[in-house]
């Protein structure tokens, strides 16, 4: 049946959840890296950009934090451009996973990473680009992911010193990544382009231009610079879609129906195709380690208005409407 209850407009729909899921204080902040463990736990923000440009912040939404997760299908956008699909798909796959996100695993069929959304696939990606780019990896990554956010994105160095000490589990996913064939580089060198990449800081405002360049097909909306081609974006947003939330990615896909990536520094992105990105910061997080807040204001946004990919109203196409200058 086809709903017809009204929908408020974006930013006051932002507001409202805002303030409706600010008193909640379920889950912890993230520990096991510990310089994440220092984050206020109550901080709570909300950003979007559409694709034409209109920016939207509530809240805590130019608090800095380390984007780690979420940096993962952009890093892959990047190896697409640069290296090629059949490139890329030789090395990574992009098929959903039941198992945990930084399980020592590979696809028993291909002796490839499932896909680029868990650390395996992350770690080959940040391989294949080590191989093709040596010392200018993690500086290449860096510009990119900046020229998406439309800011100049630097690095938490004590972040990257902690996640450096504790990262065995990813050392170890390198050398079997190196084993098997998937890149050449050294794993030590591999893993610590891909902390790097993890320990970038962003804020919300800075996830929501990231997301609505991901929206707007690749173009920036702020800035207007080409950042992403066009294939590298489908793709890129097919593989949010069906692995973005790892095990939990097809409830995902049925409740809220938006490509999405969280991290466990607090961030969540997620895009609604042509039309909005979305950017949200909350570092409370659930028992499988994404935002608690963060989901539930992506949900929240995408039931009030109607931004499910198969939502029946086609209430997100009017939203597009309402954000066009003259609209």
């Amino acid at each position: 049946m086809t709903r017809t209850k009204l929908r408020m407009p974006l930013h006051h729909a932002m507001q409202a959840v805002h303030a409706r899921l600010l008193p909640r204080h379920e889950g912890q902040v993230a520990s096991y890296i510990p310089a994440l463990a220092a984050m206020p736990p109550d901080l709570f923000g909300l950003a979007a950009l559409s694709s034409t440009g209109k920016l939207m912040e509530v809240g805590d939404s130019r608090h800095p934090f380390t984007i780690q997760s979420v940096s993962k299908p952009f890093a892959y956008a990047l190896a697409l451009d640069l290296l090629g699909r059949r490139a890329v798909r030789d090395a990574v796959g992009v098929q959903p996973v039941g198992d945990p996100f930084n399980t020592i695993e590979l696809d028993p069929r291909t002796r490839r990473p499932f896909n680029p959304m868990v650390n395996a696939g992350a770690i080959a990606v940040a391989g294949l680009l080590t191989d093709a780019l040596g010392d200018r990896a993690f500086p290449t990554l860096q510009a990119r992911l900046s020229l998406a956010a439309g800011a100049t994105l630097e690095l938490d160095s004590a972040v990257h010193d902690s996640e450096a000490a504790t990262g065995d589990r990813n050392r170890a996913i390198a050398y079997l990544l190196r084993a098997a064939g998937v890149f050449r580089a050294d794993p030590v060198r591999v893993v610590d382009v891909y902390f790097r990449q993890c320990a970038l800081r962003v804020t919300a405002r800075d996830l929501a231009v990231m997301a609505g360049t991901l929206a707007a097909i690749g173009s920036n909306p702020l800035t207007g610079a080409e950042v992403f081609g066009v294939e590298a974006v489908r793709d890129t947003l097919s593989v949010m879609f069906t692995c973005g939330f790892y095990d939990g990615a097809g409830d995902w896909a049925c409740r809220v129906g938006l490509p999405a990536k969280s991290g466990v520094g607090g961030g969540v992105v997620a895009v609604v195709n042509r039309q909005l990105g979305l950017g949200v910061f909350s570092p409370r997080l659930d028992a499988e380690g994404n935002p608690l807040r963060g989901l539930l204001a992506c949900e929240a946004l995408s039931e009030e208005l109607g931004l499910h990919a198969f939502d029946a109203t086609n209430a997100g196409s009017r939203l597009l409407e309402a954000l066009t200058p003259g609209g």
